[in-house]
């Protein structure tokens, strides 16, 4: 049996953790509640008639990429690049934000929303849906009114941001906001004479295949390098990404992005890019203006071959002895 004094003892304890705990908690929640509620929103925007086109620097036509020295980065929504690189405290939000009862720190009535760059259009759903309480019915109305509306993608034009509505916003309501961000920031910018250069579907693959395969905007201009370089040649552009995607897409799991195991490689999909050559038929996610700007102006390299190591470290390789010598010195052996 405890004697009195170390009954004090563990009192006193149990209290200080107690008190930490929850100053913890207090603090942690303030600073969320400033790092969510503090940063710009979207909301209905109008057209901008002076918005500037996308710069092009490669061309496709004849198989090259130009060194165009700067090119202009429209602002960034200030989320992560992508869902890959969110940091600890982006995906604690991230979590916290679903709940109505955090929302409510900020306002009763409005609802803040959030879709990340780099996700699939279920994801997108699900985390507004959580927030503004709709049943499954409602979501996949959601999904159906922004997938069927012109351009027809599956993917890709759900807008990555934050957006403030409502607490009651319907799914025609969020629809047309999301929208009208997406015709803003993407739509309006690729003009004519950039479709000319780039097909608008073929940018918006490769830039949600960067937002999956990539870390920041620099490094998604690396990886574009070395993606637009295959598809010059006819190669195969052999994407993990696209495989978690066509993965995905035969499976009932809500874990859409399991990390690709050797069997993968042979998945019956249009979407395997280790067995089919060229692009997949679709985006695999939504991609940020940031994306799309990287898919339209890669870094100039003969790099055919890439990997990030664990810490994020990128390395390309022009063949394919070299790629598997840089896997083996980082990772102790080839893969």
């Amino acid at each position: 049996m405890y004697n009195h004094r170390t009954l004090i003892r563990l009192i006193y304890v149990s209290s200080l953790v107690v008190v930490i705990a929850s100053t913890a908690a207090v603090m942690l929640l303030i600073k969320s509640k400033i790092y969510v509620y503090d940063r710009p929103v979207i909301t209905v925007a109008g057209n901008d008639e002076t918005v500037t086109p996308f710069p092009v620097s490669v061309n496709p036509a004849a198989g090259v990429i130009l060194d165009t020295g700067s090119i202009n980065v429209f602002p960034s929504n200030g989320l992560a690049d992508n869902t890959e690189t969110r940091t600890w405290w982006e995906k604690i939000i991230a979590v916290f934000s679903e709940k109505g009862w955090y929302q409510n720190l900020a306002s009763p009535v409005s609802r803040i929303v959030v879709i990340w760059p780099g996700e699939r259009k279920e994801e997108a759903a699900t985390h507004i849906g959580n927030i503004l309480g709709w049943n499954l019915e409602e979501r996949t109305r959601f999904i159906e009114l922004i997938t069927e509306k012109n351009p027809v993608l599956e993917e890709g034009k759900f807008y990555p941001g934050q957006y403030v509505t409502h607490r009651d916003a319907s799914p025609e309501e969020m629809a047309d906001v999301i929208l009208t961000q997406f015709e803003n920031e993407i739509l309006n910018r690729y003009t004519p004479d950039v479709a000319a250069q780039v097909p608008f579907e073929d940018a918006m693959i490769i830039a949600s295949l960067l937002e999956r395969e990539a870390g920041n905007f620099e490094n998604m201009r690396e990886v574009a390098g070395v993606i637009w370089n295959r598809l010059f040649i006819g190669m195969p552009l052999q994407l993990d990404a696209t495989l978690q995607y066509a993965r995905a897409n035969q499976t009932t799991a809500k874990d859409w992005w399991l990390a690709p195991v050797p069997s993968d490689k042979y998945i019956n999909s249009p979407y395997n890019t280790y067995s089919n050559a060229g692009l997949p038929p679709g985006p695999i996610a939504n991609p940020s203006s940031d994306a799309v700007l990287a898919a339209l102006n890669p870094v100039r390299t003969n790099c055919l071959y890439y990997f990030h190591s664990n810490d994020g470290s990128y390395y390309c390789s022009e063949t394919y002895e070299e790629h598997v010598a840089k896997l083996k010195a980082t990772f102790g052996r080839g893969r």
